[in-house]
């Protein structure tokens, strides 16, 4: 463990579980890095993803945006993609798309889709997928209406997606934003979250919670709080 992180982990209490509140201002108290650091989330959730019924993946707006530049691909024709290029889309294609992804550039952090497209877009899930790029209609990232979809993304959505055993990780804003900011963020995806519960989950949904920056120890978060917000 090196000093920085070690003069870190004394400023947390790990004895106890902390409300979200006094979490967003702790947090501001672990800033060590010289960049703006991400403010992450990770969530523990008592769902099994091998039952479709128990796949927990959606989005959410947060109100004060993520803090990061988000770079959106579109693949759209015609009047879709004028509309997506006049929502700032920062690259827009088809087959040119395709092929700049085949080629393997990647200067976007978020795809977006016309459904018109999605045969287009089939050919190159192998590629999208694993890199969590391939679009969704369950995180609003195929639709017709693609300015909307470009409008959301750069003002802060976030898409989340449980992993195999059970885990959700997001950034959800800046450590240079006030603590207010953090809270009503983080409060934000705990909704869209606690909206997303399957029925088939039984017992205890959100196991474990935990807040952190980039570079810092983590906050334990009081799960029954997380599981009250609505």
């Amino acid at each position: 463990m090196s000093k920085r992180y070690k003069q870190l982990t004394e400023k947390i209490d790990n004895t106890k579980s902390y409300l979200i509140a006094e979490a967003s201002e702790t947090i501001k108290e672990l800033k060590s890095a010289k960049f703006d650091e991400t403010v992450e989330i990770a969530l523990n959730l008592n769902v099994d993803p091998r039952h479709a019924d128990q796949m927990v993946r959606g989005a959410v707006i947060l109100p004060h945006g993520t803090g990061k530049t988000v770079r959106v691909a579109v693949f759209a024709k015609g009047v879709k993609a004028d509309e997506a290029k006049a929502a700032g889309a920062d690259i827009v294609g088809t087959d040119d798309l395709v092929q700049q992804i085949k080629d393997g550039i990647f200067n976007f952090d978020v795809v977006v889709a016309a459904p018109d497209c999605m045969g287009l877009v089939g050919q190159i899930g192998r590629i999208l997928g694993p890199k969590g790029l391939m679009p969704n209609p369950k995180t609003g990232t195929v639709t017709p209406d693609v300015a909307t979809a470009v409008t959301n993304v750069k003002g802060g959505q976030v898409a989340f997606r449980v992993d195999k055993k059970g885990n959700i990780h997001a950034g959800i804003g800046k450590v240079s934003f006030d603590s207010t900011k953090i809270a009503e963020n983080l409060v934000s995806f705990l909704k869209a979250i606690n909206k997303q519960k399957p029925a088939s989950a039984k017992g205890r949904y959100i196991k474990n919670g935990a807040l952190s920056l980039t570079m810092s120890p983590a906050l334990k978060l009081d799960i029954l709080e997380l599981a009250d917000v609505k």
